[in-house]
């Protein structure tokens, strides 16, 4: 597989010193930085310091602030930025920052065909986020041992930290991305969760298993969709809908519930809400339907006209007098 180019450009007013690591960390698996520029006015206390930038071959660029208040860092990141697109110097650029004043740069080098990860902290503007091929929040995937000043605490207090930053910042939520897997399976069968992975890093700039505080998308699948179902087969991995309520129950219950509304509903949602109540983690989806209506029209003994749904009416036969 050809090695890529990666050109690094961090926002130093932007983003603190101790992420250095996990940056280097995630762009190792992408290709080669060959690009390595960090932009700020290093007449303030930027937190980075000579011996860091020595360490990991960074190129300091100095950028006074022209007007006072005005912050000029982001014009000099972008002009630098547009030149090595120009120059064809890099085939992926790597934005570090959680400044939505990037938006626009990450848009324009997604349509020359770059390749952008963007790097920040998890209150990062959706915009920016969204405008990246990939993002990374760099407040959630960092391991506590990397994290400085921070005493060691147990896994389960870790988890749940990460848990709390994520569900207050724009990391997208856990609802989406059970729903989004649930449309990925197909209405018989499974799906392996290696596609499921690949899926989701295209649906969604952000999606990490480590802002929600796993390691393994499978544990994630496990521990936080209720309707979802992994299995193991030899070496690999595959996601079904969960079917914790055989349709055969399901069939006999609604049945009842009609009979006990004198043989009809007038309202198939009251049906729906009945089984809800009944069974919490009741899903249409689970039996293969997106519609409650199509899922009732499949079972036996049941007749839906528009939203009235009634039992059928047993044929008696006539007898035939000789």
């Amino acid at each position: 597989m050809e090695d890529k180019n990666i050109a690094l450009l961090i926002d130093a007013d932007n983003i603190s010193p101790k992420y250095v690591k996990s940056v280097f960390d995630e762009l190792n698996s992408y290709g080669t930085v060959s690009i390595r520029r960090i932009y700020g006015n290093w007449k303030k206390k930027q937190g980075w310091n000579e011996e860091l930038l020595l360490e990991y071959s960074i190129q300091p660029i100095q950028q006074f602030d022209y007007t006072k208040g005005k912050n000029a860092t982001d014009m000099a990141m972008t002009i630098d930025a547009m030149d090595v697109l120009y120059l064809n110097q890099a085939d992926i650029f790597c934005i570090i920052s959680s400044d939505s004043d990037f938006t626009k740069l990450a848009m324009r080098l997604r349509e020359s065909q770059k390749y952008v990860i963007g790097m920040g902290d998890s209150k990062t503007p959706v915009a920016l986020t969204k405008s990246c091929n990939k993002f990374v929040f760099l407040d959630l995937i960092v391991s506590d041992d990397n994290q400085e000043d921070e005493e060691i605490v147990a896994v389960t207090t870790s988890k749940s930290k990460k848990e709390t930053k994520a569900a207050e910042s724009n990391v997208t939520p856990l609802s989406q991305l059970e729903d989004a897997i649930i449309n990925m399976i197909p209405e018989t069968g499974a799906v392996s969760l290696g596609e499921v992975g690949s899926r989701l890093n295209k649906l969604f700039s952000d999606f990490d298993v480590r802002n929600y505080g796993y390691t393994k998308l499978s544990t994630l699948c496990y521990k936080e969709f209720a309707t979802i179902h992994i299995t193991k087969q030899d070496l690999n991995y595959f996601v079904s809908l969960r079917s914790d309520v055989d349709v055969e129950t399901v069939t006999v219950v609604i049945t009842e519930f009609i009979k006990a509304a004198g043989g009809s509903v007038e309202n198939l949602s009251k049906i729906h809400e009945f089984l809800k109540e009944k069974y919490k983690s009741f899903n249409i989806r689970d039996y293969g339907y997106s519609r409650f209506s199509s899922f009732l029209r499949s079972l036996d003994g049941i007749v839906v006209e528009g939203n009235k749904v009634r039992l059928k009416t047993k044929n008696k036969k006539r007898k035939i007098a000789i």
